[in-house]
């Protein structure tokens, strides 16, 4: 709505590992140009702004800071967990590792949230249904996963059970239900390449950044209220 008022701006940082299609997600929901065939290079730092219509009749604004993909024993910068309002946090369902190194970045966020209360919300960015490149990634019941040959299977190399791109992606997305669940952080599943798919989690993260002040429904609480407060400041 044009005529609507612009009157909040939250800060939102969006983390997560290397290589999960965060930068992908944001230019789609921000300007809706990304396709299959976008190249898009690796992200240092960036910042979007996005005006969100959660209709209340004002448009609250996102300053959406996209960070550096982390890998390793590589933490989030010191001062994003300070100023944030809000984080999101990415992971590739089809990339264990990416899933695991989450819980690394919410213990960093607990750590320097100062009694403040923080939002968090987990994103499954289904970008991509295809096997991550071939080699070690991830442990499953303590054994080593690999990427058979073929490119769409995954081989456990204690057993030699083939477990398809599918079961694995159903396997973490459980996985991450089951944890954002202990953790009462709200888990949504997305697709870079479908915009449509990106507007509820942002427009849920400005909803509760900026919760619609509500009037009390007893007018005489209210006339209770102003002259208690007259009395007081006689």
């Amino acid at each position: 709505m044009l005529t609507s008022k612009i009157t909040k701006i939250g800060k939102v940082v969006l983390c997560g590992g290397k290589g999960v299609g965060k930068t992908a997600m944001l230019e789609q929901l921000i300007y809706g140009h990304v396709t299959i065939d976008a190249e898009l290079h690796s992200t240092i730092e960036d910042t979007y702004v996005a005006s969100v219509d959660t209709g209340k009749g004002s448009r609250d604004m996102l300053r959406i800071y996209d960070t550096a993909g982390l890998q390793g024993n590589v933490q989030l910068p010191r001062h994003y967990l300070l100023f944030a309002d809000a984080f999101v946090l990415v992971y590739d369902p089809s990339d264990p590792a990416s899933l695991d190194l989450l819980a690394g970045i919410k213990s960093d966020i607990d750590k320097y949230k100062d009694k403040k209360e923080m939002i968090i919300i987990v994103i499954a960015n289904m970008h991509s249904r295809q096997p991550r490149p071939a080699g070690n990634i991830a442990p499953i019941g303590g054994s080593t996963v690999t990427l058979s040959p073929n490119g769409n299977q995954y081989h456990n190399a204690s057993n030699g059970n083939q477990i398809s791109n599918n079961d694995l992606i159903e396997s973490n997305l459980n996985r991450a239900n089951n944890w954002c669940a202990r953790e009462r952080i709200k888990h949504y599943t997305v697709n870079a390449m479908e915009r449509a798919s990106l507007y509820e989690p942002f427009i849920q993260l400005a909803i509760r950044l900026y919760p619609t002040q509500t009037k009390s429904s007893f007018p005489q609480l209210r006339q209770l209220t102003q002259k208690t407060s007259k009395v007081d400041n006689s």
